[in-house]
């Protein structure tokens, strides 16, 4: 499949996603499963997404249902189907959905949506990033202290300007590519899986942030147990100011 096919599949699975979970009231949104940190918010939105998403000859990897689709495909889509779960089960508009698919040379295209704003971030490959149709350009700050960090939970004192946990991590991401905030990094002790950054990953390469894991792991994995913990930055010097203060 085409980039363009593929952002096409994305962005009718993020309109059911959007539609599945519209109609979930307060109690609804809060209810838990028996698997720990799962919503039932993301079981209703697994199953929407995965009905459009297997309408196409690729592999799938969620984060609720794991692995199902073409086993052999040369694409594999990976899927976060509500990214900031608790932030969606409390109606703080600050969460979405994250899809990013990858072929044999990484990632290719990648969709993440702000289901509450309705707000578009789209990466294809070398042919840059987007938000809603405006390419995304990250800052240009180079000092910890002039910077505006977004951090996955509770950090370690560093002398940044501001800082904030925003409850979603693919937003956060999306954030640094579009140059909101300066940074993004995950404390120590704190690691994510593939479907939480990879679509984030790709806006922020495709706008000119750099994104390593801290201890130098690939980040461009679809094994459903692989963990990483994410630092990005707007520019190499403030990567490697931040990256001093979040060693593992």
């Amino acid at each position: 499949m085409r980039p363009a096919d593929l952002l096409d599949l994305f962005v009718t699975a993020a309109d059911a996603q959007r539609v599945a979970l519209a109609p979930l009231s307060s109690t609804e949104l809060r209810t838990r499963t028996p698997r720990p940190g799962q919503y039932a918010l993301d079981l209703v939105a697994d199953a929407a997404v995965l009905d459009v998403l297997h309408r196409a000859p690729v592999a799938i990897v969620s984060e609720e249902s794991g692995r199902s689709g073409v086993a052999d495909a040369a694409i594999t889509v990976v899927v976060d189907p509500v990214d900031g779960s608790t932030n969606c089960s409390r109606r703080i508009p600050y969460w979405g959905i994250s899809l990013c698919a990858l072929d044999a040379d990484g990632p290719l295209c990648a969709l993440v949506v702000n289901t509450t704003t309705g707000e578009q971030f789209s990466a294809v490959r070398g042919d840059g990033a987007q938000v809603n149709g405006t390419p995304l350009r990250a800052s240009t700050i180079t000092r910890v202290e002039d910077s505006f960090v977004a951090v996955s939970s509770l950090p370690r004192p560093q002398p940044w300007k501001q800082f904030r946990a925003l409850g979603s991590s693919a937003l956060a991401l999306c954030d640094v590519a579009a140059g909101r905030v300066d940074a993004y990094l995950d404390s120590p002790g704190f690691e994510q899986a593939p479907w939480d950054y990879l679509g984030g990953l790709l806006a922020c390469t495709e706008s000119g942030v750099t994104v390593i894991d801290a201890r130098d792991r690939a980040l461009a994995v679809i094994d459903p147990d692989a963990r990483r913990q994410v630092l990005a930055a707007a520019t190499p010097e403030l990567l490697d100011a931040l990256r001093a203060g979040v060693a593992p």
